[in-house]
């Protein structure tokens, strides 16, 4: 993997601006309370503070129908001085239809914090295409305006990859997980379930690599476009995957994972991490990966949480990170941010 460029951390006192790069739902009649309240919260709680980027408060059907907007936003906060980082209101399913419109010297030439997750995969690809670090973790509407409060993970998450310049070190497994809410209701009525820690699908002993996140769908949408990288970015890499819910079947998920088995990033990868999976999900990616890619030495490290729930962890493209499947911990062996 080529090193990437990696922006400034974030400082209270920061302005951040929030995006809807994705789909544009934060600026519906139903859904502005909730962003407001995930503004309001991050302001708080960070001490920094959030503007929008000219768009991101249109609507979804506004967005939907100006993929060129999008574009203009991200290089609104990118090009902007005040503006010290960025971060998706939602993720969506048309990431792709913005790159026709995207200057990539904007992005490499101005190098931000851009954080997201679901769609916003295609951004880790694009951003490392034009050499820049982006980061896999929580968006605005899920899980920072969940109901109730930002819950201890993430927001530690957050000060240890966006606001510290300090390695990371070991990511623990979070202790309890929920299903994303998008229901305005109680926290009481939130059902969260004992999570039952990193498992190791396949491998054995320590293993290294520079970390890369794909989620399903979205990521396979731009295979063949000069952003999705070639297999020899994959080398050596710790590739970060989500090919399961909440894209549809197992079916569904194996020709996801097939197109990338396709694009050849398996053939020099040192390991797959996960999210927590179910048996039929489990069952998909060992068929693909011992016996469609034959790579029954790829190490697959399960539970991470970087999925569709609630708490989120912060996974910056391009780390130098660590799975040991003999004691079951992940590490990331560097600072998220200079």
């Amino acid at each position: 993997m080529k090193p990437l460029i990696v922006p400034k951390k974030l400082n209270p006192g920061d302005t951040v601006a929030f995006i809807s790069l994705s789909g544009g739902r934060a600026g519906d009649p139903d859904m502005i309370k909730r962003y407001q309240t995930g503004k309001n919260r991050f302001e708080e709680i960070f001490g920094v503070k959030v503007v929008e980027t000219p768009n991101a408060l249109k609507g979804n059907t506004f967005i939907f129908e100006h993929p060129e907007k999008r574009a203009e936003d991200l290089h609104w906060a990118l090009i902007n001085p005040e503006v010290k980082g960025i971060i998706c209101n939602m993720g969506g399913d048309d990431s792709y239809r913005v790159l026709p419109y995207l200057d990539e010297n904007i992005i490499h030439d101005n190098p931000k914090i851009l954080m997201g997750y679901s769609d916003i995969a295609t951004w880790m690809c694009v951003f490392a295409h034009c050499g820049v670090r982006a980061y896999y973790g929580p968006n605005v509407l899920t899980p920072i305006a969940q109901p109730g409060s930002l819950d201890s993970y993430t927001e530690q998450a957050i000060r240890k990859v966006l606001f510290s310049n300090e390695i990371i070190g070991e990511v623990p497994c979070s202790e309890k997980y929920t299903q994303i809410e998008w229901r305005d209701i109680k926290p009481k009525k939130i059902k969260w379930t004992k999570n039952d820690g990193y498992f190791v699908l396949q491998g054995k002993g320590i293993h290294q690599g520079r970390l890369i996140s794909l989620c399903g769908g979205p990521a396979q949408q731009i295979i063949g476009t000069k952003f999705f990288p070639d297999k020899d970015f994959f080398e050596d890499s710790i590739i970060v995957i989500e090919h399961g819910l909440p894209y549809g079947s197992h079916l569904a998920g194996l020709h996801c994972l097939r197109a990338f088995a396709a694009a050849g990033i398996f053939e020099k990868a040192s390991a797959i991490i996960t999210g927590k999976l179910d048996e039929g999900s489990r069952r998909t990616i060992l068929q693909l990966v011992n016996e469609e890619v034959h790579r029954p030495d790829l190490p697959i490290f399960e539970n991470v949480d970087f999925v569709h729930h609630t708490p989120m962890t912060i996974l910056p493209t391009g780390a130098l990170a660590q799975i040991d499947c003999d004691n079951k911990t992940f590490s990331i062996l560097e600072s998220g941010v200079m």
